[in-house]
């Protein structure tokens, strides 16, 4: 079954300066989604953490499926191929796991060297 999604309330933004605590309370603890509206027009929204995780999650879900959409268009177009190693080095990254390679950094093969604490009055 589907889970019931909480209710969604509008307050304006004096009420929400005179409850603001109770208004974090309600979207913590209880999930519910406060839109806050001035001059009659929606302004902005205070949601739980679990919902903005959510959002942000289906948000790189769209745009992954925008990418690869995008990309299956244009190979299309164009069904000249190259090889995956060839790709990730024109964009400097790492072919297995799409982390920029060692190669492709200014810092490479340089280690951190340890910082040595000064003496006070030396």
């Amino acid at each position: 079954m589907h889970e019931e999604l909480p209710m969604t309330e509008r307050i304006n933004v004096v009420e929400l300066r005179n409850s603001l605590s109770d208004v974090l309370n309600r979207a913590e603890y209880r999930g519910e989604r406060i839109v806050i509206h001035r001059r009659d027009k929606d302004a902005a929204a205070i949601i739980s953490m679990a919902d903005l995780r959510l959002l942000e999650q289906l948000v790189r879900a769209e745009e992954d499926r925008i990418d690869i959409a995008t990309a299956l268009a244009a190979r299309k177009e164009s069904p000249e191929r190259i090889p995956l190693g060839d790709f990730c080095r024109e964009l400097g990254v790492n072919d297995e796991s799409g982390e920029p390679s060692l190669r492709s950094r200014p810092d490479a093969g340089r280690r951190a060297r340890p910082v040595k604490a000064s003496k006070k009055g030396s």
